[in-house]
């Protein structure tokens, strides 16, 4: 069995993590497969969003301990590093993916889970999902950006929080904490594609290079947030999608594209299915 699933649904690409007997705990074999899944949606025109989710009934359960075990007693804090260093390039490709990514999240988020939910633009909780920064039960300190991304999610103090208890949090304090911007009551895996669905005619290298320049604002002066911003406008005044845009607005026909509803909680009907451009549900 694949251990993880690359499939489309339009012009959407969904990663699964497919370990469901591990939890979709993260193995070498597993962060191999997301690289190579990752460069395929970066680099494929036609993908608008990505889903991230899992098999099985959860999201991820974080690093594989029992595989952790396995490792050689003899390889040393500086093949740990590495191993700590490669993990850290995928998940920054995964962060810096200039293109819609949403976290399907159906039980377990724990660990390096939590980390990849962290990691998406988006993240939707099934009302059975479980977010828990777990390191602290087994010695280690928060990775896989972790450490970088909880605090900028959820606030500083309750980033500690999390990290320095590994208690857990269920969906609706996770939507309350920011962890999530909203809950599922039904299929989260139909929500999430509705959703990305959304995305499919949006102008995605403009909202690609908004990704970016926000996702480093945080540490950026002030001033080179401002070149940035000119960097990237000047192209997209330039892009085919701007100019069909203007000339739409000139002669009064509908929009190339535009953003129906309010924020995603909103966003969810009564039957737990966000709603598609036109009315239609994501089971249409």
């Amino acid at each position: 069995m694949d251990t993880l699933l690359y499939e489309r649904e339009g012009a959407t690409a969904v990663l699964t993590l497919n370990r469901p007997r591990q939890r979709n705990a993260l193995d070498d074999t597993l962060r191999a497969a997301l690289t190579k899944a990752l460069v395929a949606a970066r680099d494929d025109e036609t993908v608008k969003a990505v889903v991230l989710t899992g098999a099985g009934g959860h999201f991820c359960a974080g690093g594989d301990v029992t595989a952790m075990a396995r490792q050689a007693p003899d390889a040393g804090p500086f093949l740990s590093r590495e191993r700590m260093q490669a993990l850290q390039r995928w998940f920054d490709m995964l962060v810096d993916l200039e293109k819609p990514v949403i976290a399907a999240v159906d039980g377990a988020a724990f660990g390096a889970g939590l980390s990849l939910a962290l990691a998406a633009d988006f993240v939707l909780a099934a009302p059975n999902a479980i977010f828990s920064a777990v390191f602290s039960r087994v010695g280690l300190v928060p990775d896989a950006g972790a450490m970088y991304l909880l605090p900028r999610a959820i606030g500083l103090s309750k980033a500690k929080e999390l990290v320095f208890t590994g208690r857990e949090v269920l969906a609706q304090e996770a939507l309350e904490l920011g962890l999530a911007q909203a809950v599922s009551p039904s299929d989260v895996r139909a929500d999430a594609l509705a959703l990305a669905a959304r995305f499919h005619n949006a102008p995605t290298k403009a909202i690609g290079m908004a990704k970016a320049i926000m996702n480093r604002s945080f540490e950026a002066e002030r001033q080179a947030v401002y070149a940035q911003e000119a960097m990237a406008q000047a192209l997209c005044r330039q892009s085919a999608f701007h100019a069909e845009a203007v000339l739409r607005f000139m002669e009064r026909q509908a929009p190339v594209w535009r953003w129906e509803g309010g924020g995603l909680q909103d966003l969810v009907a009564v039957t737990g299915r966000l709603q598609k451009p036109g009315g239609a549900t994501a089971s249409s």
